[in-house]
């Protein structure tokens, strides 16, 4: 088994010529050995004593805490005995007391019990010539009602009492009752537990010693008798001749970890300062070193790179004759080699170009961006000038199609602001001999050492050609874009400060940067494409134009965001009774993904309005078809679809001047009061769709003629490096005032709060209402008797008449007679017919019935059934709502033109 000072023995202990060691004699009570042993004996001997100590200790506290609960468990039990109180009043306490009590302090083990008055005389003790005197020790807390006790040394020894209070039911001391008990009596287990203690310590102690001497047999063998001063001038000495010298030495042990680096070593390796002990490839060092130390190979003024030096690394095993596993390596600086140190420090360069180019070329998804950040990279270290020239399907998101498309610069930077280049926006031909041409089709960069001595440069434009050979650019290496096998663009480096013109090598780099741009380009151009699409998607699924509806104005923007379209949506729902729904909605991601989920939830809110069902209602349907969708999406392996989606769902009634408002987890509307004031009516938030577990809840608001109602998206008011308040208040100023159109409205909200790089979709719906005017809606109530139908028929026809809609008089008395005679029959509770005179004729019959008719073919026995296929055959539309206490059947006739 090899020691911890293995590895300094393999290098300062000397050799004989058969290999071995010399041994050194043992050098007495100086040795290692011994001290350890005595160390080791004088350990053990503490901690006995210690032990010992600690026991004592506890017990004489445990002692005096058990003679206390005793004590006290005695004196509360008599006070409180029932008849304790009695005896105190009585003429002769003693009498009462004493036999009791001393038979309780028998049984209970204490040494004494006294009960007193509240002057602290005694009545009862064990000695009976002590009744009658005063009790020596502190009363005043338990006259006071509180427990007192104390450790006080008494003609019987040390021991503790304690005083207790005696009460009547009023709560008054009338007397005070103490028992006490010697410690010792409570105490003794030290007694008995110390021989067992001492027993235990003297095993202990033999057992250290014999492994003690055990240990201490094996450490002389190791150390070979060597006394401590001996061991620490040999240290020093191997210290001062490692650290010394010019060479770095390692020594790596067989398990990889390093043993020892002297200064030289950790300069040259820059090793860290808590280096020795590691594992050598948690030290940082490059990957040729790593390899030559891990797992470890034999080598000879082998030259390997460090950082900026080239040193030459010597490396042999250890184990070799006997000696730990291991290696020892030895370095050299020979970075003097200064041509070699050059041409390397021209690739570094090279190499940290390529670095930065691959983070900073293609940080966005903007084709041109990603041209402008190729052009930057590049300018000064590689060339003075770069332009980068793309295809023009490229641009559009496309993917070009011939071998040399048509070319428009989109870049240009260079040292200079003054180059005759082509500017940013020029289309451009490159001519087949042309470098740019040449490049397109060998696919590979193409250099120009001289633009001087380029025939094929010179002759595609001459004019331009001798302005640039004139400003000083004298060279050039024409790079094509590709990227999986299509041509995108070319990026042309251009060189005028520097008087060496571009080399052979220098065609490696320019390819490198342009392949690494290309690949970003692409993706800029795929992006687009799909942008593109999302945008279009999105814009087919939002509504084309608004529908025409009496209830409200309405103005509307849709502003897709510029990292990528989401799922913002906004809709526009006419409701029968000349009432409408507003929706405004979020899907959670962006891409073609949240644009086709956005699709469905609207399809989604129009299929339920259809329903004509109440906002919070509406959203709970809407919560349920998210939540399927997401497991059916879940249980096919695909990603979720809706879980996060927002929505709020608002039905405006011109009629009754209120709005009826739901929303799930989206932002709360702005609710700007004919006044001009504003506010944010108090909504109950609600979960986002698909999360489930709570219903949502509605808010009824009157809503004044000319009130404006304003629904957005969280895109307009929350920005990343800015409060929502923040965003709320600006919403509030710009919507702040009266008299303004929607149109204008949402001019003033979008120039107040859109930001200058969009981030996030933006949707925004301002509604203005109007009121139904009363002259346009006629109401009575009818009684439950047919004989009423006749009427309201008449009253009906004669409303008609003053509207100017004879024509529709006997089609409306006829549908009339059938809901009202239906509701008589088969509904509940009073009945109320109301017509309304709007883009339609509105017939409603309501009743306090929440069943509802069906429309079915009566056969030709049936007596009845026919009534509401006749409704169904004369109203252009039909159906039924439900209202808080009952239904309403409604129908519309389309009114003429003229009307």
């Amino acid at each position: 088994m090899a020691g911890p000072l293995t590895p300094l023995r393999a290098l300062t202990a000397p050799r004989s010529r058969g290999g071995r060691r010399p041994r050194r004699p043992f050098l007495g009570k100086g040795s290692v050995a011994r001290q350890v042993f005595v160390l080791q004996v004088a350990v053990v001997l503490v901690l006995v004593v210690a032990a010992v100590a600690a026991l004592v200790l506890q017990v004489r506290r445990d002692g005096t805490q058990a003679a206390r609960d005793r004590s006290l468990a005695v004196a509360e039990t008599l006070a409180n005995s029932p008849g304790t109180v009695g005896a105190l009043r009585s003429a002769d306490p003693t009498a009462r007391l004493q036999g009791p009590v001393e038979a309780a302090r028998k049984r209970s083990g204490v040494d004494f019990i006294t009960v007193m008055n509240d002057d602290g005389i005694r009545y009862t003790h064990p000695i009976k010539n002590r009744i009658g005197k005063k009790f020596v020790g502190t009363i005043r807390p338990a006259l006071e009602g509180h427990v007192h006790t104390e450790t006080v040394e008494g003609t019987i020894g040390k021991l503790v009492q304690v005083v207790v209070p005696v009460t009547d039911g009023d709560g008054r001391v009338v007397g005070l009752i103490s028992a006490g008990i010697k410690i010792e009596k409570v105490s003794g287990v030290v007694d008995r537990q110390l021989p067992l203690l001492l027993g235990a310590a003297a095993v202990a102690l033999v057992l250290a010693m014999g492994g003690t001497a055990l240990v201490s047999r094996r450490l002389r063998r190791q150390t070979h008798g060597l006394g401590t001063l001996e061991m620490t001038r040999m240290y020093e000495h191997h210290d001062a001749v490692l650290h010394s010298v010019h060479e770095g030495v390692l020594i790596v042990g067989g398990d990889g970890r390093l043993l020892l680096a002297n200064d030289e070593a950790s300069r040259l390796l820059d090793l860290p300062p808590d280096a020795q002990g590691r594992h050598v490839t948690e030290l940082g060092l490059e990957e040729p070193m790593l390899r030559l130390l891990h797992p470890g190979r034999v080598a000879t003024d082998e030259v390997l790179r460090a950082g900026d030096r080239l040193l030459a690394v010597n490396n042999r095993s250890t184990d070799r004759r006997g000696g730990p596993p291991g290696w020892v390596t030895t370095l050299r600086d020979t970075t003097e080699l200064r041509q070699l140190s050059s041409r390397v420090e021209v690739a570094r360069k090279r190499l940290e170009l390529l670095y930065e180019a691959g983070g900073g070329i293609g940080t966005t998804l903007d084709v041109t961006r990603t041209a402008e950040e190729l052009a930057r990279v590049a300018v000064p270290r590689f060339a003075d000038f770069v332009t980068v020239d793309l295809a023009e399907p490229v641009l559009r998101g496309e993917e070009p199609g011939g071998r040399v498309p048509a070319l428009r610069r989109v870049a240009v930077h260079g040292i200079r602001e003054d180059q005759p280049l082509y500017p940013t926006g020029e289309a451009i031909a490159f001519t087949a001999s042309s470098p740019q041409g040449r490049g397109f089709r060998s696919g590979q960069a193409v250099i120009e050492p001289r633009l001087g001595d380029a025939d094929g440069w010179l002759t595609a434009d001459p004019e331009r050609s001798a302005r640039v050979l004139e400003y000083g650019i004298h060279s050039l290496i024409a790079a094509p874009l590709s990227a999986r096998g299509v041509l995108l663009g070319v990026v042309e480096f251009w060189r005028s400060e520097k008087p060496e013109p571009f080399e052979e090598d220098d065609l490696d780099l320019a390819a490198e940067l342009a392949a690494r741009a290309a690949v970003s380009i692409d993706n800029a151009r795929r992006f687009t494409r799909e942008h593109g699409m999302a945008v279009a998607l999105q814009r087919s699924l939002l509504p084309r134009a608004l529908p025409e509806q009496s209830a409200v104005d309405v103005a509307s923007r849709y502003l897709p965001a510029q990292a990528g379209v989401g799922g913002d949506w906004f809709d526009v729902i006419p409701l029968p009774g000349a009432r409408v729904a507003l929706a405004v909605g979020d899907v959670v991601g962006h891409g073609l993904h949240a644009a086709a989920t956005m699709g469905r939830l609207r399809t989604a809110v129009h299929n339920f309005s259809a329903l004509d069902l109440p906002p919070d209602e509406l959203l709970g349907h809407l919560d349920e078809l998210a939540a399927r969708v997401d497991k059916d999406a879940i249980e096919e392996g695909g990603e979720t679809a809706i879980t996060g989606a927002t929505c709020l769902y608002a039905v405006y009634d011109p009629v009754s001047r209120t709005c009826v408002l739901a929303r799930a987890g989206h932002p709360t509307p702005a609710l700007a009061l004919p006044d001009g004031t504003v506010e944010f009516p108090d909504i109950p938030p609600g979960l986002p769709l698909g999360i489930g577990g709570l219903p949502f809840e509605s808010v009824e608001l009157p809503m004044p003629e000319g009130s404006g109602l304003v629904l957005y998206t969280d895109g307009l008011v929350e920005r990343r490096d800015k409060d929502i308040d923040i965003g709320l208040d600006l919403l509030r100023e710009a919507v702040a005032g009266a008299g303004r159109s929607p149109e204008e409205t949402c001019d003033a909200v979008l120039e107040a709060l859109l930001p200058a790089r969009q981030g996030d979709d933006i949707a925004l719906l301002v509604a203005r209402t109007r009121v139904l005017d009363p002259g346009r809606v006629a109401e009575w109530g009818v009684e439950s008797d047919p004989s009423a139908v006749g009427g309201v028929r008449s009253a009906v026809a004669a409303k008609l008449a003053e509207w100017g809609l004879e024509e529709q008089g006997f089609v409306t008395e006829l549908i009339l007679s059938e809901l009202i005679t239906n509701a008589i029959r088969h509904a509940a509770g009073p009945i109320t017919v109301r017509l309304l005179r709007d883009r339609a004729l509105i017939c409603e019959v309501s009743d306090h019935s929440s069943t509802s008719p069906h429309l079915r073919h009566a056969a030709t026995t049936d007596e009845g059934g026919r009534g509401l296929f006749l409704v169904a055959q004369f109203a252009d539309r039909w159906g039924t709502r439900y209202t808080k206490h009952g239904k309403v059947i409604w129908t519309e006739q389309d009114l003429p033109d003229e009307a």
